[in-house]
């Protein structure tokens, strides 16, 4: 177990690391691009409730994705506020002015909390990540933050996570309560994956 939690490490050191040197240019592109792809998925466009994040930093999907998956929709997102122990709690996106800024450098929903069981209502989960291999196993940032979620998330539903090219490994580090995802999106391509 050590040893990949070891391994688990230096990759996240590394992706993070080639993530810092991404351009902003780039970053704007692969925002639009991943926006595009997103919304054209099915699951996204027959989804009735969509459990989303909003990305800081060098994360894939650029400052807009809430509102991206929510207009022109009757769709509703919810969004994470992160909890003392890094569990998350959900809340209803009401647009750009209902996001706060929080701790860690998050931006949060000021609406009424949910609870973490908030996200069993979720028919699609869009969450963060730093790769996936071809399995469909994630790595995160190693909070265990969207591993509980995914955990909550009912069986039916779609979980997504946006990366940027080359993020889609052979094979990444993988604990027993590591949760597999369905879809991985990037600007370039779209991968599914079979559980």
């Amino acid at each position: 177990m050590k040893d990949i939690l070891n391994d688990k490490a230096t990759l996240r050191s590394q992706l993070m690391n080639s993530r810092s040197r991404v351009g902003s240019d780039r970053r704007v592109a692969a925002s639009r691009a991943l926006r595009d792809a997103l919304l054209a998925l099915p699951e996204i466009a027959a989804a009735g409730t969509v459990a989303a994040y909003v990305p800081v930093g060098s994360e894939p999907g650029g400052r807009d994705l809430a509102e991206d998956l929510a207009a022109g929709s009757t769709r509703r997102v919810l969004l994470p506020v992160l909890l003392a122990d890094d569990d998350l709690d959900w809340a209803l996106y009401e647009g750009p002015a209902s996001l706060v800024p929080a701790g860690r450098g998050l931006r949060e929903p000021i609406g009424p909390r949910l609870g973490p069981e908030g996200v069993r209502t979720a028919d699609v989960l869009v969450v963060p990540g730093l790769a996936v291999d071809r399995r469909g196993m994630r790595l995160g940032r190693g909070g265990g933050s969207y591993d509980r979620a995914l955990a909550r998330a009912p069986k039916a539903a779609v979980t997504v996570v946006l990366l940027y090219d080359g993020e889609v490994l052979d094979e990444v580090p993988a604990e027993p309560h590591d949760v597999p995802v369905d879809i991985a999106v990037t600007p370039a391509a779209v991968y599914r994956f079979t559980r």
